[in-house]
């Protein structure tokens, strides 16, 4: 079985949309697929209607999700996965909500920062790369920077100048991974913490920071990431073991700009089976 549990569309910084993805991930002859775009559920109904309404008849299941952006009390950035969670459950969309909105002010920013450096970019151009309701990220930041022709790719953008370490570095409002775990759980679904140790990202969190997070509800750990070295690897697989702890690999994958490519990392079937079975209800998708 080939199951991915960390995809993006254009309803974040993805680039295709989420029909697109599903055509994408039944040519590829996925079992399994996560949709988990950036603090947003945004994308969730046209995924849901294309795999239903597909011609292939394909026995794909889909997770819905989303990737939700926290901090720690250092201004760490984490992100937690939330799967299988009810997308009625108003307190969790409305903090969402609230971290979307926090991006927009945190974008003015950065933006500033660059044109404070001579670096010429507008607002404008940034929103021009993403779709109206998407929520708002570096990536489209970068894609604008690409399109002026300060830098070649994505990639370039993001290690020259928009890396979690840059002087143009800007943090935005978000909830403590506990909360948002808390919130997931609350909601039915699982969590899981995405590439916690992806060292070129940025920081990464304390290895303690991980007894808190089990205590709030954790449920597994994204070890196989194309960001984690082996080293990361094998540290994570440890934790994940000691603390019986559910060990998830995913693509993260973002479409075309991105080097990520579908199922390229995957989980294994039981894990994945133990994974939702934590759920307070079988929510997949599937004829």
């Amino acid at each position: 079985m080939l199951i991915d549990l960390h995809t993006h569309t254009n309803a974040s910084d993805g680039t295709d949309t989420p029909s697109q993805l599903i055509d994408k991930a039944i040519n590829k002859r996925l079992d399994v697929l996560a949709l988990t775009d950036h603090d947003t559920t945004r994308g969730w109904a046209e995924a849901s209607s294309a795999l239903l309404n597909h011609p292939s008849n394909s026995n794909m299941q889909l997770v819905l999700g989303s990737e939700i952006s926290c901090q720690d009390e250092n201004g760490i950035s984490i992100h937690m996965l939330g799967l299988l969670f009810d997308g009625d459950y108003q307190p969790l969309i409305q903090e969402l909500e609230k971290t979307r909105e926090n991006r927009l002010s945190r974008m003015e920013k950065i933006v500033a920062r660059l044109n404070e450096a001579g670096i010429e970019i507008t607002l404008a151009e940034v929103y021009a790369q993403k779709r109206d309701d998407a929520t708002l990220g570096r990536p489209h930041l970068a894609d604008a920077l690409v399109a002026r022709g300060h830098v070649a790719s994505r990639e370039e953008a993001f290690a020259a100048l928009l890396h979690n370490k840059s002087k143009y570095y800007i943090n935005h409002y978000s909830p403590s991974p506990m909360d948002a775990i808390k919130l997931i759980k609350a909601a039915g679904g699982v969590a899981i913490i995405a590439h916690p140790l992806a060292s070129q990202r940025g920081r990464t969190i304390s290895l303690d920071l991980f007894d808190q997070l089990i205590a709030a509800g954790l449920d597994g750990i994204e070890v196989d990431h194309r960001d984690h070295s082996d080293l990361e690897k094998s540290e994570l697989l440890r934790l994940a073991i000691e603390r019986d702890l559910i060990v998830t690999g995913s693509s993260d994958y973002h479409g075309t700009g991105k080097m990520n490519e579908l199922a390229e990392h995957t989980t294994n079937p039981a894990q994945w089976e133990a994974l939702e079975a934590r759920a307070n209800s079988r929510r997949v998708v599937a004829r």
